[in-house]
């Protein structure tokens, strides 16, 4: 069973330079709010895999993933956790190289796991969270799920507001 961990100590690894391993971690997943609606990591966490690999002064990092979402579609506000997001993230972090070779995640020799999971997914999620791409979403006019509705599903057009004005004429 892979180790559970939010924050996870490089030191431990005891690597070398030109050293690398590859772990398998369970990472907890916070809920976050995308667009105003709350999702969250089925089963709260995901197991991962992290390759570390050690260079002269600092380290390369990647994480892959695979998550699947408990949330609403946007466009038609059924569960969207069917298909999974695929995550993978690299990261690098040599000390006196400057902000683009500097992780946010790594403080010292701890690896915030959690907060890099977390932003990896987000930035991984496709512009619209959908729990299909054929989703027809909601009708406009009356909010029946489309997905639902029969073929023979339509509204009255509405009426050409051009002629509004007749419909002020009263007849005797």
């Amino acid at each position: 069973m892979a180790q559970r961990t939010q924050i996870f100590d490089l030191g431990t690894l005891g690597l070398h330079s030109g050293e690398g391993r590859t772990l398998e971690l369970d990472v907890p997943i916070e809920p976050f709010h995308l667009a105003g609606q709350q999702y969250t990591a089925k089963g709260g966490s995901v197991p991962v895999k992290l390759d570390v690999s050690h260079m002269t002064s600092g380290y390369a990092l990647r994480m892959r993933y695979s998550v699947r979402l408990d949330g609403p579609c946007m466009r038609c506000l059924e569960d969207a956790g069917r298909a999974p997001t695929e995550v993978d993230a690299r990261e690098v972090d040599q000390p006196g190289g400057g902000d683009d070779l500097s992780s946010p995640y790594l403080d010292g020799l701890d690896l915030d796991l959690q907060a890099w999971a977390r932003d990896a997914l987000v930035l991984a999620l496709p512009t619209a969270i959908v729990c299909s791409e054929e989703c027809r979403g909601l009708c406009a006019v009356c909010g029946e799920n489309l997905n639902e509705a029969g073929p023979d599903h339509q509204h009255d057009a509405a009426p050409d507001p051009r002629w509004a004005k007749l419909n002020e004429l009263k007849f005797e």
